[in-house]
């Protein structure tokens, strides 16, 4: 029971503190979970966009190559995240994707 008590208020102080950086802990939890729930439709959109570039041959080649790749990626950044998210790494908790930082965000 201590310990549960000991470990809920560091979280706290770390989250309460983390306001200070550019992002902060509660955003790189949610950025995390958000990647990870968004990864498989990575390749549905990067089929989407190869086919509208380079035609449908492409599409259904390169694109799911380019989407499972990038599903991959965010994934394993998204589970990354979740289970960093107290930590200030990398750099203040900022993004590690960053092209964008959340699933279709260039798109809203």
């Amino acid at each position: 029971m201590k310990k549960s008590i000991v470990f809920v208020t560091i979280l706290a102080i770390l989250l309460v503190s983390g306001t200070a950086y550019a992002d902060n802990a509660l955003k790189k939890l949610g950025r995390g979970a958000a990647n990870i729930v968004t990864c498989p439709f990575e390749i549905i959109y990067r089929i989407g966009e190869t086919s509208e570039e380079s035609g449908p041959l492409a599409g259904m080649t390169w694109g799911i190559l380019d989407g499972l790749w990038r599903m991959g990626v965010r994934g394993i950044v998204g589970a990354y995240e979740v289970c960093t998210f107290p930590l200030g790494w990398p750099g203040s908790y900022g993004p590690i994707v960053d092209d964008p930082e959340f699933f279709l965000e260039d798109m809203f």
